[in-house]
């Protein structure tokens, strides 16, 4: 196990050190490890929902994951594109923002 703290005890893991440790155990341990879908798949269904649900906090985050889980640049401007359909423009233009600073960030 590395020693370095995960995103969730950096993040809240003095105020909430049980919530940290569900992350990481429960969560990113249990629920993303199931074997039913690939990591691919659980990001690409994880980025459409925050996207949907216009949870931008999270969207950073789970956009550097997609693309970690091998979901492309242009696969993740495309689902965002469709999604302006469902979530709406709104949604869409500020997932669009954000992700075009995550790809800065890795010079995509």
């Amino acid at each position: 196990m590395s020693n370095t703290p995960s995103a969730a005890r950096e993040a809240y893991g003095k105020i909430a050190p049980a919530l940290a440790d569900y992350t990481d155990n429960v969560l990113f341990g249990d629920v993303w490890q199931r074997p039913g879908l690939s990591p691919r798949d659980r990001s690409l269904i994880t980025v459409a929902s925050l996207v949907s649900l216009y949870r931008i906090n999270e969207m950073p985050f789970h956009f550097k994951k997609a693309l970690d889980n091998g979901i492309g640049r242009d696969e993740l401007v495309e689902l965002i594109t469709h999604l302006a359909f469902y979530s709406g423009w709104p949604t869409a233009n500020t997932a669009l923002m954000i992700a075009q600073r995550v790809f800065d960030e890795r010079n995509l």
